[in-house]
């Protein structure tokens, strides 16, 4: 007979105790031992599940394992994807959704993944038959969204449940073309002690839906909870075993939402999604350059125009800086959507190489519109933003600025130049600065562009 244990498992990286403990000694948390009761496979007279033997060879008990074969043997078919009919999911996804594939969608709680997933269901479901499992609001919450968002499908399926076996026989059953679990941290398994959401739980019942999910060849969406700290809850586990990792990013209070995606065993990891919040849902935003600058004002000191890559499109954002005096003896250093060390080895660079005085002064630096403005390309424009703001001298509207700033105040050049600049043309954009060394690399292009070498000289063409 099956001896319970009891254990202490860190809820934040899933680390085993058999003590509790304020502190995790793997992740350093706090408060994050829970107790579990798991079931040990030792006899109670100690030894292993075969008697205290360690047998040399373990039977095969399984009729259906397969042998192996040889790669040029193996079934395969070129195209597999099936399109949801969203266009900027399918770019995540890498053209569609796989079979048997298993994809998890992560995100802050009100960000909008189960609007996004009932979209999903409803654009999929004019097809094919969608099972949607929701453990967290039952089938007349769901049915009032659905009529907001108009996703009335027959073929919708809404199974309000939360244990996986009885998720297990809807889908075998059924027979859908795609399940969505709405979320993994409500489901449970009956043969665990432990409650729903905890490592064990999550870990078992997300390691189950794959097995089902590559068994049958239905495609699963699994949604999932972040911490704090933006992190996927629940073990590290949860995102290895899963095929695709999406991340659903956006302030809350926020019209705009991107869709990134961290791991993909079928694509790139490089594509974003682009979305706006309205009333109906969720609205592909097929042109975020002309939205990102929308409000951008003109002739306003500290706001500059640059050139970001997005996946593998480019995407025109506006950076703005604010710099004011202070009398406090530590100035204040704030970002928004930029990274905060880039930024204070800019601020740095200005004051040894471009003569800025900035030790006393206040400095704010944000990406309009709720963005994250990533890479070494947001260097040139950031350091002309705070160069701007400080000198009170606004920068021509009608330029865009792209490039990376060295240690030594020299502007390195960045890639995917050519993508950059034709966008900047594409919106009507008259000059556009860049890297020296990146001139060379251009064709004939529909907009002016400047080559610039050190961050002294593109201070003096800009100001």
């Amino acid at each position: 007979m099956a001896k319970p244990e009891t254990s202490f498992v860190c809820q934040s990286c899933g680390l085993g105790s058999p003590r509790w403990s304020g502190q995790c000694p793997a992740c350093q948390e706090w408060n994050t031992l829970v107790e579990e009761l798991q079931t040990s496979n030792v006899s109670a007279r100690g030894g292993s599940a075969f008697g205290g033997k360690h047998p040399n060879k373990i039977q095969n008990t399984n009729p259906n394992s397969q042998k192996p074969i040889s790669i040029t043997n193996v079934d395969f078919k070129q195209d597999q994807r099936q399109a949801t009919g969203i266009v900027e999911i399918d770019r995540v996804l890498g053209g569609g959704v796989v079979a048997g594939s298993v994809v998890l969608v992560s995100g802050e709680p009100g960000i909008g993944k189960s609007t996004m997933m009932l979209q999903i269901a409803e654009a999929l479901s004019k097809k094919e038959k969608v099972l949607y499992v929701s453990g967290e609001e039952s089938a007349t919450q769901i049915r009032l969204r659905a009529e907001r968002l108009g996703t009335l499908s027959p073929n919708l399926l809404l199974y309000p449940e939360t244990s996986l076996m009885a998720i297990e026989q809807a889908i075998t059953e059924g027979e859908p073309k795609i399940a969505i679990i709405d979320s993994i941290q409500t489901i449970f398994r009956e043969d665990i002690a432990s409650a729903p959401g905890s490592v064990a739980q999550v870990r078992e019942c997300a390691a189950y839906l794959v097995r089902i999910a590559k068994a049958t060849g239905i495609p699963i969406f699994i949604v999932g909870h972040v911490t704090k700290e933006g992190n996927i809850a629940g073990p590290r586990i949860l995102e290895h075993v899963v095929d695709t990792v999406l991340y659903f990013e956006g302030e809350q209070h926020k019209q705009y939402r991107i869709l990134r995606v961290t791991k993909n065993r079928f694509g790139s990891t490089n594509e974003v999604g682009i979305f706006e919040m309205k009333e109906k849902g969720l609205i592909e935003v097929a042109d975020p350059s002309r939205i990102f600058l929308s409000e951008r004002p003109t002739d306003a000191p500290g706001s500059v125009v640059t050139a970001a890559i997005e996946g593998t499109r480019p995407m025109l954002i506006e950076i703005q800086a604010l710099v004011a005096p202070t009398k406090l003896p530590y100035p204040a250093r704030k970002t928004t959507g930029v990274d905060y060390n880039r930024t204070a080895m800019i601020i740095a660079v200005l004051e040894r190489h471009a003569g800025l005085k900035l030790a006393t002064q206040d400095i704010y630096v944000n990406a309009a519109g709720g963005v994250v403005a990533e890479g070494t390309a947001m260097d040139l424009p950031i350091a002309l933003a705070i160069g701007s703001s400080y000198q009170n001298k606004p920068v021509d509207p009608e330029t865009v600025i792209v490039g990376e700033l060295g240690l030594s105040g020299e502007i390195r050049s960045v890639g995917r130049i050519e993508q950059r600049v034709g966008e900047a043309a594409k919106l009507g954009f008259k000059r556009i600065f860049v890297p020296k060394a990146n001139v060379k690399e251009l064709g004939k292009v529909k907009i002016s562009v400047l080559g610039v070498s050190s961050i002294k000289e593109a201070l003096t063409a800009l100001l």
